[in-house]
Order: C-alpha cells, then sequence, then structure tokens
C-alpha cells in the first residue's frame, strides 16, 4: 500500500495542506495536496482520476517526497522559453 511518511520529514498531513494553500505555483499546489489525500486514505488511483493525472505520476509524487522531502515536489520551470515578465 502506498503510503506518505510525513514523520521522517517531523510534518503531518494538515502540514502538507498548509503548505499547500500557500505554495506560489499551481502545481505545487497540486503535487501537495494529493499527498494530503493520499495521507488521508485515497489511493493514487482515486486522486488521479480526481485531478485527472495518471495514477502513476500521484505515485511518483509521493515516491518522491519519501526519498527528499517537500522540495521534491516544488515546481521547477524546464525548458521553454523563459517568462517574458520574471518573477521577483
Amino acid at each position: 500500500m502506498l503510503k506518505v511518511e510525513c514523520a521522517r520529514s517531523n510534518q503531518s498531513s494538515s502540514i502538507l495542506r498548509e503548505e499547500a494553500l500557500k505554495a506560489n505555483h499551481a502545481r505545487s499546489r497540486e503535487r501537495l495536496m494529493a499527498l494530503y489525500e493520499v495521507c488521508n486514505g485515497k489511493s493514487a488511483t482515486q486522486v488521479g482520476r480526481e485531478t485527472g493525472r495518471n495514477p502513476q505520476t500521484v505515485m511518483e509524487w509521493v515516491h518522491r517526497y519519501n526519498q527528499t522531502g517537500m522540495s521534491a515536489l516544488e515546481y521547477q520551470h524546464t525548458g521553454g522559453h523563459p517568462p517574458f515578465f520574471p518573477q521577483g
């Protein structure tokens, strides 16, 4: 069974939710909320169905979080053109 290991990082599901609500980028918010949902008993399949993501993607987010922590879920712009108006 897929499990988010919050205790390893001295965190809880409520901290994941708080971080998701204040994350700067929508993709970071989506990833953190997905982990919050998994912490509260939903499967990767359920979360994937609700978010329109492949369940394997949700499982990858969980594994990355378990290995590296919350920083692994922060959105990083890769490739493409740089933004016309850089953020701050």
